[in-house]
């Protein structure tokens, strides 16, 4: 009897080199302090590592502009200059030395991972380091050089995908994926995020739907600051499931950013690990659902680089190994030390953060008076229509 191959985590050491510099809030160190938990709970002993080769030029060049690749390589090796109109240089994106190389290890492994599942190699795979999902086709944009998530969709296309369904649960739009895909209708591309009005990067309201070739191809469900589990849910279940039934992906890839959490520095959104944890298993069972469980999973943003990352992305890798962890699981002893030793912090000590998420579902009625319910309802009303769904219902 063969064995039936396990889920695939792509990863390079080298990726730790994608570094903005001490002070800055994408700390590499995080995606070390994800591996070391997963590793010391046995998570990765479900996985089949693989490393990566670097994406060419000419990969990185079927979704950025050949002027842009230059530039980046020019500065990289020569990180003394700055190129504004690139938006290299500025505090989001300092220039540092070596940045080509690491940016497009990075995408390598997501155009990997997604390899990986579409020739049937691996059920599902993941790489935490990717999910650069801001960087556009002719600039940096908020801490992303290169889009890996956006690169591996687009192999996905040139090797014969005709629907993939692409879902960023991260804190800020995904407006970088958005952008490439905007007018492609075999790419959805949904994000669930902190509105435009009090997060970066500005964009994301529900009427952004998709371009003339590709109606509905873009969904988007816009927050309200302070929107906790139970919101999140509402307005996941009020609109996802039901659009990614109607589009039928042969594929999903996700993009699974951990700052929507309350304990992150830089958003305002107020999910727990245990949501976090939640909306994971939600997206398994999409994928489980609607296209016999191809999934590629990708990390994003998450800045509370201790806190709250590592117990994100170590659920998230149990649930993609199948082996979920039990958010009452202590942390091991030996990692609270490494976090210690790594960051002088006090490490968590459970892998939850004791919350049970529920929420009202959508079909209870919608309130009028509450911000999240109108956002909710734009967006039902503004991406429903072109799936052939009643929007009020």
């Amino acid at each position: 009897m063969g064995h039936s191959p396990r889920p695939v985590v792509v990863f390079d050491d080298a990726v730790s080199s994608y570094d903005f510099g001490p002070t800055h809030p994408m700390a590499p160190v995080r995606v070390e302090l994800t591996l070391e938990l997963a590793g010391g709970l046995g998570v990765l002993d479900h996985f089949d590592r693989v490393g990566a080769a670097s994406a060419t030029d000419d990969e990185l060049a079927s979704i950025h502009s050949a002027s842009y690749i230059e530039r980046v390589q020019k500065l990289s090796a020569h990180p003394i200059h700055v190129d504004i109109e690139a938006g290299l240089g500025n505090d989001d994106n300092p220039v540092f030395a070596g940045m080509h190389e690491v940016s497009a290890l990075i995408a390598g492994a997501s155009v990997e991972a997604a390899r990986r599942v579409w020739t049937g190699q691996a059920p599902r795979a993941a790489n935490v380091a990717g999910g650069l999902h801001h960087a556009m086709p002719d600039r940096a944009s908020g801490f992303c050089i290169y889009n890996d998530v956006a690169l591996a969709i687009q192999w996905l296309l040139d090797n014969g995908a005709e629907r993939v369904a692409y879902v960023d649960v991260d804190a800020h739009h995904g407006d970088g994926v958005q952008a490439m895909f905007w007018n492609d209708p075999r790419v959805l591309t949904i994000s669930i995020h902190e509105g435009p009005q009090t997060l970066f990067p500005g964009t994301g309201f529900a009427t952004e739907t998709g371009g003339p070739d590709a109606p509905g191809s873009a969904v988007n469900i816009p927050l309200p600051p302070g929107t906790s589990d139970a919101g999140w849910f509402r307005a996941f279940h009020a609109v996802v499931p039901q659009i990614l039934r109607e589009f039928s992906p042969e594929i999903m890839v996700t993009q699974h950013g951990c700052d929507s959490h309350m304990d992150d520095p830089l958003t305002n959104l107020m999910l727990s690990v245990d949501g976090q944890r939640e909306s994971y298993l939600a997206l398994r069972g999409l994928a489980e659902e609607l296209c016999g469980g191809k999934w590629v999973v990708t990390g994003g943003g998450g800045y509370a680089v201790s806190e709250v990352v590592p117990r994100a992305w170590t659920h998230l890798l149990g649930i993609v190994a199948d082996h979920p962890i039990d958010p009452a699981t202590p942390t091991p002893a030996e990692w609270q030390s490494f976090v210690q030793h790594r960051r002088g912090v006090v490490a968590p000590t459970r892998m939850g953060d004791g919350r049970t998420p529920s929420y009202r579902p959508w079909e209870s009625g919608y309130d009028p008076a509450s911000w999240l319910d109108r956002q909710i309802n734009a967006a039902r009303q503004a991406t429903f229509p072109a799936f052939g769904i009643d929007p009020l219902y």
